[in-house]
């Protein structure tokens, strides 16, 4: 099985419509492994893995086990400053996604890699750990809490990378979402990921300056062939 995964950047789109993309990749995914499973192996296609990288305009999104109450304002507040906000299929609480902030998307079939989802949330992290680190930030993992953090066992705790995630047949969709440049104020608004007492960071804040979009979608590429050994390719 091939773990090629074809590669496209969406820059600045619309949260609905590049959910509807991924739910297309990941719908003709799935439903591929169903045909597959009732022909034989020399009719059978094999399956494709996607990785689509964004960002999005001011979004708040609350996962399938969130709570309403962790959004601290009501639809017509939330319209009034220019974002939106959408209940969605992933797991987690609520986040907010605005521009600066580089959004992935990875649609895998996780039949090419393994069959463990608790193994492909430790390799997203592991991503996000590795790309922070050529910045010089120590990421870390907080027990029984998903994502990337900085000083976890402390009270300065806080986030950098949220992570929330669906999958079904070992297909993957949503991913994480890596603060470099965005405004954090926009997470005032909010209970980040349902946590009352953490604070939320960018890399822009903790090293004092802008970061190079450009350079940290092509490090967070790298960092994901390394982790996933594979290759990509534009599409």
């Amino acid at each position: 099985m091939s773990k090629l995964v074809h590669f496209r950047d969406l820059g600045l789109i619309d949260f609905k419509e590049a959910w509807d993309l991924q739910q297309q990749l990941f719908d003709t995914t799935v439903e591929q492994k169903f045909r597959n499973r009732k022909l034989p192996p020399e009719e059978q296609v094999e399956t494709k893995n996607y990785l689509l990288f964004c960002e999005h305009p001011p979004v708040y999104t609350l996962g399938k086990s969130g709570k309403d109450e962790h959004m601290l304002l009501d639809e017509r507040e939330i319209r009034a400053m220019g974002a939106n906000y959408y209940r969605i299929n992933r797991g987690g609480d609520i986040t907010f996604h605005g521009p600066g902030q580089l959004v992935g998307y990875p649609i895998l079939d996780l039949d090419h890699f393994f069959t463990d989802i608790h193994k492909y949330l430790r390799c997203l992290e592991e991503v996000m750990i590795n790309v922070i680190a050529e910045y010089g930030l120590k990421g870390e993992r907080s027990p029984g809490e998903t994502g990337v953090w900085l000083d976890v066992g402390t009270p300065r705790a806080r986030k950098i990378c949220d992570m929330g995630i669906k999958a079904s047949r070992w297909v993957t969709m949503h991913g994480w979402a890596l603060n470099v440049n965005n405004d954090l104020a926009y997470f005032g608004n909010i209970i980040p990921c349902g946590i009352h007492d953490k604070d939320v960071t960018s890399l822009e804040k903790e090293l004092g300056r802008p970061v190079s979009f450009a350079a940290i979608k092509e490090l967070t590429l790298r960092k994901f062939e390394e982790v996933f050994e594979t290759d990509t390719v534009h599409w």
